[in-house]
């Protein structure tokens, strides 16, 4: 029963393999920068011409996405300039190993290595974990910083009650660099009275309270010094309610989280009932938490992984939810592993069972990821088509998704060039201010923008509106359509005449 050289490096080779595997499945997957890479590829890259060269910022980048823009994106940017869209990309697998590492880490030191390598598996093939593994955004450096502040948190569990506090600038570093995190922070605040209870008894209080002092005193200050919580406010509270369903969010929670959130539950009911499988008489020698503890750590670790549905039936919107399943499920992976090793039951008597969940979790995740990845456009060959008309440092530009073609083209134009469909404000030539659907038509038939480019997807409302102004202001000449690839649909570009 006591640790020995042995199985420690059997588990750890163990690990190694899965994270190997974790690795195939994210590099796998192929395309074009997606507008959410490009968005924050291209505002690290002003960022850094700001601290560097003190070059104007032309985009209140606070308001585009859900993070703070000095952060994860000044990194990406980086390892851009450097080695392109496949650097920033791999930037994010490191984050994604990372963070099983120090799942499997955490799970071990909760219960043992066995569970920690199934926990470790099954968060290896899950989609959020794919997908993020192999995509240039926030979201995996907040995940890895997720698992860094809840590793900390139990590794330090029977250390000096103020050594807590090493966690509390990492978990406020991963609400910094995704808003979303901050769903997590109760759970890690709760999590540290809970894994010191049976060391410290009442003193674990103690422990949660001095957290919740660690965490309260920078966020308080960043948010009275700075503009955080308008971007709090325009990208993850307030700016992103929509018309999905209760019903079909819940269908898409099963899809990308079921198996292993159903195995998560079923670990969380059998470690309340039974703290060890008693594999061996000797373990009947070894202390256990109580059923409460155990009831209640399960509860805990598995309901953070409900927090993301709440909250996106909350906004009634899918967008990013994949992304913010991902952080739940890094916190419900550990009662996964528990509820596989279950299955298996003592002696591994049914590994039958554990296939059946893993080959679930794979096939789902496999086939979830790879439909993800390429439902956005694949772009090279619209890029290739507007370089041609896009002129150096001039002219002034109409696109659905401006993001993508300026991250492609930076070289020779930037994002202040480029309007979407999203909104407009159109001043014409005696100084009136136009808006929406009119400022559209009056700026089309004034014949202000040197190249649109349409693709209908992005804004269905408005690109009927778009289209017909610019067939009818006689002004611009259509050129070939650029097919997206196979079944994708096209670009319709026109050009000034």
């Amino acid at each position: 029963m006591a640790g020995c050289r042995r199985r420690t490096w059997v588990s750890r080779a163990i690990l190694l393999s899965v994270l190997v595997f974790q690795a195939a499945l994210s590099l796998r997957l192929e395309n074009t920068a997606f507008q959410d890479e490009a968005v924050h590829l291209v505002s690290g890259h002003v960022q850094i011409a700001h601290l560097l060269n003190g070059t104007p910022v032309p985009t209140d980048y606070a308001s585009h996405f859900s993070g703070t823009p000095l952060l994860c994106p000044v990194l990406a940017a980086l390892v851009d300039a450097r080695f392109g869209l496949p650097g920033a990309r791999l930037l994010s697998l490191f984050f994604m190993l990372g963070a099983t590492t120090l799942l499997y880490a955490m799970t071990r030191r909760l219960f043992s290595e066995r569970p920690a390598l199934a926990a470790a598996a099954l968060f290896a093939v899950i989609p959020s974990t794919i997908v993020l593994g192999h995509f240039a955004s926030c979201d995996s450096a907040a995940v890895f910083l997720l698992a860094l502040a809840a590793w900390s948190i139990v590794r330090t569990d029977r250390a000096p009650l103020v050594a807590v506090l090493l966690a509390a600038p990492v978990a406020v570093l991963a609400v910094g660099t995704k808003y979303a995190a901050g769903l997590c922070l109760p759970t890690l605040v709760v999590l540290a009275a809970l894994v010191a209870w049976p060391h410290r008894g009442r003193r674990s209080i103690v422990r949660a309270v001095l957290l919740v002092i660690g965490l309260a005193v920078p966020i308080l200050a960043g948010l009275h010094f700075s503009d955080v919580l308008d971007g709090v406010g325009a990208t993850t509270t307030a700016g992103g309610h929509g018309t999905d369903g209760a019903r079909e969010l819940l269908w898409k929670s099963v899809v990308w989280s079921g198996p292993m959130f159903l195995t998560a539950c079923g670990g969380a009911i059998a470690y309340a009932r039974r703290g060890r499988m008693n594999e061996s008489p000797s373990v009947a020698r070894l202390g256990v938490p109580g059923g409460v503890w155990r009831a209640l750590l399960g509860l805990l670790l598995c309901g953070t992984a409900l927090l993301a549905l709440g909250y996106q039936i909350h906004l009634a919107n899918s967008v990013a939810f994949y992304e913010h399943l991902g952080f739940g499920l890094l916190s419900a992976a550990p009662m996964a592993g528990v509820g596989l090793t279950r299955l298996v039951g003592e002696h591994l008597r049914f590994p039958q069972l554990a296939c059946v969940v893993c080959v679930a979790s794979l096939c789902m995740g496999v086939t979830t990821s790879a439909e993800w990845f390429t439902s956005w456009p694949e772009s090279s060959r619209l890029n290739v088509a507007l370089r041609q008309y896009v002129t150096p440092g001039a002219g002034r530009y109409l696109a659905e998704a401006p993001d993508v073609p300026t991250y492609y083209l930076r070289d020779i134009t930037d994002r202040t060039r480029w309007t979407s469909l999203r909104s407009i404000g159109y001043q014409d030539t005696h100084g009136a201010v136009h808006h929406g659907e009119d400022g559209y038509r009056k700026a089309l038939a004034d014949g202000s923008f040197d190249v649109v480019v349409l693709d209908g997807g992005a804004t269905p409302r408005m690109e009927p509106v778009v289209a017909a102004a610019v067939r009818g202001s006689g002004k611009y000449r259509p050129l070939d359509t650029v097919s997206f690839g196979e079944d994708q649909g096209r670009d319709r570009i026109w050009v000034k005449r």
